[in-house]
């Protein structure tokens, strides 16, 4: 019996890496996949779902109108589906998600979806929302804060890197993500992200480069020093 599955996590956890390797799975035993991703989503290519570490797959790109179930049964007409897999779930909207529990009980095709569960002010996402309550199987993928706990949570920097928690909860118009020792800072438009424990993220401390030790962990934005204090 075919299920809807949603593979939740904060940023930098590795959620389209695991996508893309499913997909792979599928396709080496000659079966056949559909990948969708929000159109919101334009880091990439309109037609390619790529995870941070250089992993990529073909996908069909939605928008927040389309019908997830009837593109599937078309497309499964077309060439019988074994799966269908969603990046970037967190922006489906709540008849979307409903959609895809019709592909999993009408179609009979297990769902794949992956995304964030909240954002940075700690609230869900709809498409989140309602695949927290809708899905049959619910995964956590984990990543790490830099003190070496789980990182749960999602802190907004505005461009001074300093953190915020108020604005628009989706910002258009991504331009990728930088890499920085000891975090991972995705740039969206003008907000930057970084993912952090439930501690750290109360903890953000933006400061003059010349009053802390090398060893401290930090990053530079435009000339700023944002030191992450060890309080785990």
């Amino acid at each position: 019996m075919a299920k809807l599955y949603f593979y939740y996590s904060a940023m930098n956890a590795g959620k389209t890496t695991t996508l893309v390797q499913s997909a792979y799975n599928y396709r080496e035993r000659g079966m056949n996949t559909l990948v969708f991703k929000p159109e919101i989503d334009e880091r990439y290519s309109s037609s390619v779902v790529r995870s941070r570490i250089g992993l990529e797959t073909d996908a069909v790109s939605v928008d927040a109108k389309d019908d997830l179930f009837l593109l599937t049964e078309k497309m499964n007409k077309k060439n019988p589906l074994s799966c269908v897999l969603l990046d970037e779930a967190q922006f489906l909207t709540k008849s979307q998600v409903f959609s895809l529990g019709e592909i999993v009980d009408r179609l009979d095709i297990p769902v794949l979806a992956y995304g964030l569960r909240s954002d940075f002010r700690g609230e869900l996402f709809e498409g989140s929302l309602h695949l927290l309550a809708w899905a049959d199987e619910l995964v956590e993928i984990k990543t790490i804060c830099h003190c070496g706990k789980k990182a749960g949570m999602v802190l907004r920097l505005d461009e001074n890197g300093h953190p915020v928690n108020v604005g628009d909860q989706v910002r258009k118009h991504p331009k990728g993500y930088l890499s920085k020792e000891h975090e991972v800072i995705f740039v969206y438009g003008d907000a930057l992200y970084i993912v952090k424990c439930i501690n750290q993220i109360h903890h953000q401390v933006c400061c003059d480069g010349n009053a802390q030790d090398a060893s401290t962990p930090h990053i530079t934005i435009s000339g700023q020093l944002i030191v992450f204090l060890p309080l785990c």
